[in-house]
C-alpha cells in the first residue's frame, strides 16, 4: 500500500468512527502504531483529523458541508485513481457533460488525455483545468457560482443544459443509498444533475466509497438512472464501509454495472 493510499484509507477509517484508537488503526493498515501517529500527524496538518489522547476523531462530517476547499485534499490519490478509470470510459470525438465535484476534477485532468473532444464543465475548478488545452472544445455551461462549491446553478445553468445533447454524463454525487438512489446534500445542485441526467445519452456516476449508504437531503433519481457506478474498492470492505456490499448489490440489481478502480 502507498503512503497516499494508506493516508486515504487512514481518513475513512476515521471519518466513519466516533473515534478510533491508534491501536485499532495499527490492527486495521497492518502497519506499526509509530506509522499510524505519524500518519496522523499528517492528517492533522491537513486540518483532516484532530489528534485526541491515543486515538483521532474526523475534524468535520459530510453532513457539515464542507466546500470544495476543504474536500480537495480528502482521499486525493483515491480521486485520481477513479479520475482515470472514469476518462478510460470516454471515447474520443465524444460530446461530455462533466459534473461539478471534488472527484470530478480529476476526471478532467484525465480527459486531456481522450482528445479530442467537446467537454461542457459545471464548475470552475474543472474549467480551469480544461482551457486551453490541445483538443478539448471547452463549454462552460454558467450559471450562479454556489459560495464554497464553486458549482453552477439556478435558472440559467438549468436552461442552458435544456439546449444541449451529450454522449455521455459524468455525475459527482453526495450519496447513493440502495433505497433512495442517487441525492444530493444541496436542493441547487439537485436540479442541476436531474436535468443533466435528461440531457443525455449515457450517465457515469463516479465517487468514492464514503458515498456508498449515504442518504443525503434531496434525492436526485433511482439507481436506475445511471447505466455505469465507478467507485474505489474499499466500496466491497464491509469492516471500513458497513453500507458499502449492500449498496453495490442494489446498484448490480438494478442494472447499473459497478467498477471498483
Amino acid at each position: 500500500m502507498t503512503v497516499a493510499n494508506r493516508l486515504d484509507l487512514t481518513l475513512r477509517l476515521v471519518q466513519n468512527s466516533e473515534r478510533v484508537s491508534v491501536s485499532e488503526l495499527s490492527q486495521r493498515l497492518g502497519v506499526s502504531e509509530m506509522t499510524v501517529r505519524r500518519d496522523l500527524d499528517a492528517l492533522e496538518g491537513q486540518g483532516l483529523v484532530q489528534r485526541v489522547h491515543g486515538g483521532a476523531v474526523a475534524t468535520w462530517s459530510r453532513e457539515d458541508g464542507a466546500g470544495f476547499v476543504a474536500r480537495e485534499p480528502w482521499q486525493a490519490a483515491t480521486k485520481d485513481r477513479l479520475g482515470g478509470a472514469v476518462a478510460a470510459m470516454i471515447e474520443p470525438g465524444s460530446r461530455v457533460l462533466l459534473d461539478a465535484g471534488s472527484t470530478t476534477v480529476h476526471v478532467a485532468r484525465h480527459l486531456v488525455d481522450r482528445a479530442p473532444l467537446t467537454v461542457a464543465v459545471l464548475s470552475l475548478q474543472a474549467a480551469m483545468g480544461l482551457a486551453d488545452r490541445p483538443g478539448i472544445e471547452l463549454l462552460v455551461v454558467g450559471g450562479r457560482s454556489r459560495p464554497g462549491e464553486r458549482s453552477f446553478v439556478g435558472p440559467l445553468a438549468l436552461r442552458t443544459l435544456e439546449s444541449l445533447a451529450f454522449d455521455c454524463y459524468v455525475l459527482s454525487i453526495g450519496g447513493v443509498h440502495a433505497e433512495y438512489g442517487w441525492s444530493e446534500f444541496s436542493l441547487d445542485d439537485a436540479a442541476v444533475k436531474q436535468t443533466a441526467l435528461a440531457q443525455a445519452a449515457r450517465t457515469i456516476a463516479v465517487a468514492d466509497a464514503t458515498k456508498l449508504g449515504v442518504r443525503a437531503f434531496s434525492q436526485v433519481a433511482g439507481l436506475d438512472a445511471v447505466d455505469t457506478f465507478v467507485t474505489d474498492t474499499a466500496a466491497k470492505d464491509a469492516a471500513t464501509h458497513p453500507n458499502g456490499p449492500q449498496t453495490l448489490a442494489a446498484l448490480r440489481e438494478a442494472g447499473v454495472h459497478t467498477v471498483l478502480a
